[in-house]
């Protein structure tokens, strides 16, 4: 069985460190803090730049010592309202004091010095629909191409109402050949509203040498290091995760498979 299912470790600190060495890859890291008010956390940036998502909560945010004052204002992820993020290049220092309890996302990918360390939003950031009937989601997009904010990662968020899909007609990214599909990998964050809630994620490839599904439940992440990998949220529980993709080329082409792509036809 692949180990893609990852599971919070403890509810305080650093409740998630995926690097690329635990992960298996090449290029997405994905780290998440829960800090209470007057905690701290700071990181060393090295090779690769850093995307800070404040899902929940307020901080004091600096980068190599530059002060960005305090950034934050949604309490609840699922406000929908848009986040408050920083962009930090590679070689740089970030630190951050909570506030306010805090969930903090640290999504990383190889830095190649390309942009200066700035607030990416919430400025910038609005929600889109995507979809149709019980295929329709809602869309924050942090940091995908259409926005020049970073060397290679790509960082979005999604809404799923109770009852519906996601990440779907299944789909992939797994090749290196634009621009037909672009080779990205990806993590999804997993939030569920009410919190005891469970949904449900399948990775499968078409040749079927993986396939996994997994109930993912609030604050488990999933890796997606091929395949195709749709979402399905039960009813009476909303979901919401953060994806966070790099590869070779900065951009966002997939294909869907070829059994469902009948779906996305008709819906367009």
């Amino acid at each position: 069985m692949a180990d893609l299912l990852r599971k919070p470790n403890g509810t305080n600190g650093k409740i998630h460190d995926i690097s690329l060495e635990s992960a298996g890859w090449t290029y997405v890291g994905f780290g998440l803090y829960r800090l209470e008010a007057g905690e701290s956390a700071a990181e060393i940036t090295g090779d690769s730049e850093v995307i800070l998502v404040l899902v929940e909560g307020k901080a004091e945010t600096s980068i190599d010592g530059q002060s960005f004052g305090e950034l934050g204002a949604r309490m609840s992820v699922f406000e929908r309202s848009p986040p408050h993020c920083v962009y930090v290049p590679n070689d740089a220092e970030w630190s951050v004091c909570a506030t306010t309890p805090l969930t903090l996302a640290v999504c990383s990918a190889p830095g190649k010095g390309g942009h200066q360390a700035q607030v990416i939003g919430p400025e910038g950031i609005v929600l889109e629909t995507r979809g149709k009937g019980a295929n329709t989601r809602y869309i924050h997009n942090i940091a995908m191409e259409n926005r020049d904010v970073a060397d290679s990662l790509l960082v979005t968020e999604v809404y799923t109402p109770q009852g519906n899909w996601s990440s779907y007609p299944p789909h992939r990214h797994d090749e290196d050949n634009f621009p037909d599909m672009t080779y990205l990998e990806e993590t999804y964050y997993h939030r569920l509203n009410p919190e005891q809630g469970f949904g449900f994620q399948r990775v499968f490839t078409e040749d079927g040498k993986l396939d996994e599904t997994m109930a993912v439940e609030n604050g488990d992440v999933v890796l997606v290091p091929k395949g195709h990998h749709p979402c399905g949220a039960p009813y009476g529980y909303e979901m919401y995760y953060l994806n966070v993709m790099a590869g070779p080329l900065r951009k966002w082409r997939f294909q869907n498979h070829p059994h469902h792509d009948w779906i996305f036809q008709r819906d367009k």
